[in-house]
């Protein structure tokens, strides 16, 4: 049983052969996804999607790129759209200080904003954090300074020192294809190392599609390539992998259901 814990279905390159696409996962062995927004027009037909299939779930949010053309979602905005059944996290949020598509502070009250969500509606903070370890860092304590909340870090490819921090704050980290890649022996140290219950896999397609399928636009069925190499790397099956992440996003995501 595979979960994929970070797709985009409807985004171009996947969203034209959808049930293609749907159809590939289910036959690798995925058995549930979640479908990520990045943008409030993307909302309603993300969570059609979600509707319309049972193995896919829903995250309400707005990427860090997009927060200079949503300063009207706030709080009460996500907390209200996430409450459709279907919808089971909070995100993608965060900070990308490395193409700073939108103004810095912009980005951060947004930021902010996805957290109080998080907090009052106790969904997962999916969060998105590129060049901007320190800020993030600071935004996630704080708001836990405020009270606790779940949170994951996706696609991660910080530094070790920043997945010791969010991990002591009681964050989950999930791992992309991006593992695979020849140049990433630092982040296939890390994935070594984090604790076994709070890791997680997905594929963040149609992006960073795992070695041996670059160049191909990802799909959820790849998330098994990625499961089958981070097995290797931890010294442990793949069943087991498979099993054990799947186990851990049902548990941080306890909207879902299997």
């Amino acid at each position: 049983m595979l979960v994929d814990s970070h797709c985009h279905l409807d985004y171009p390159g996947l969203s034209e052969r959808q049930g293609e696409v749907l159809a590939a996962a289910r036959a690798s062995g995925v058995t549930t996804m979640l479908n990520i927004a990045t943008r409030e027009r993307e909302w309603p037909t993300i969570v059609a999607t979600a509707t319309r299939e049972p193995d896919v779930w829903a995250s309400i949010g707005i990427h860090p790129h997009e927060a200079d053309e949503h300063p009207h979602v706030d709080t009460a905005k996500l907390v209200s759209a996430a409450g459709h059944s279907r919808v089971v996290g909070i995100g993608e949020s965060g900070l990308d200080y490395h193409y700073d598509h939108s103004d810095r502070e912009r980005q951060r009250l947004s930021f902010r904003a996805h957290i109080d969500a998080a907090r009052e509606t106790g969904l997962p903070l999916i969060v998105h954090t590129r060049e901007a370890e320190d800020d993030t860092y600071a935004i996630l304590a704080e708001g836990m300074e405020k009270g606790a909340y779940p949170a994951l870090i996706h696609c991660f490819t910080a530094s070790a020192s920043f997945a010791e921090k969010v991990l002591t704050l009681g964050l989950s980290i999930s791992l992309s294809g991006i593992l695979t890649f020849r140049n990433a022996k630092d982040l296939q140290a890390i994935a070594r190392t984090v604790p076994e219950e709070r890791l997680l896999i997905e594929t963040d397609a149609p992006f960073l599609a795992p070695v041996p399928h670059r160049g191909r636009p990802c799909e959820p069925a790849f998330v098994a390539d990625t499961a089958r190499f981070l097995a290797g790397l931890r010294g442990v099956s793949a069943e087991a992998l498979a099993e054990k992440t799947a186990a851990n996003f049902f548990r941080l995501f306890a909207k879902a259901r299997p």
